[in-house]
């Protein structure tokens, strides 16, 4: 009998659940200060975890949790861009 591999879990900041790592959405701030979405989940940088909730989005950006647990401040660009991220991602959720 195989041992069943060990799945790492994190916690959304939105909802406060804890969630398969895959499940989740990583946004970095780099080493050089820049605010990124990694697809990947290896970006080097501080990280923070969003479900595919958009009204953990909406809370998490609104509240200015992000900014929080990345220790840094959120450009209206970037803050943009995070919730053009988000369109995106629900309209792939929301595709047959």
């Amino acid at each position: 009998m195989s041992r069943p591999g060990h799945i790492p879990h994190r916690t959304c900041i939105g909802c406060r659940k804890a969630f398969p790592k895959r499940e989740l959405v990583r946004i970095v701030r780099t080493p050089g200060g820049e605010l990124k979405v990694d697809e990947t989940g290896k970006l080097p940088g501080r990280g923070a975890y969003l479900c595919c909730n958009a009204r953990c989005w909406e809370h998490t950006l609104e509240r200015r949790g992000l900014e929080r647990a990345l220790r840094t401040t959120i450009s209206e660009e970037e803050n943009l861009a995070l919730r053009h991220f988000l369109q995106k991602l629900t309209l792939a959720r929301h595709r047959p």
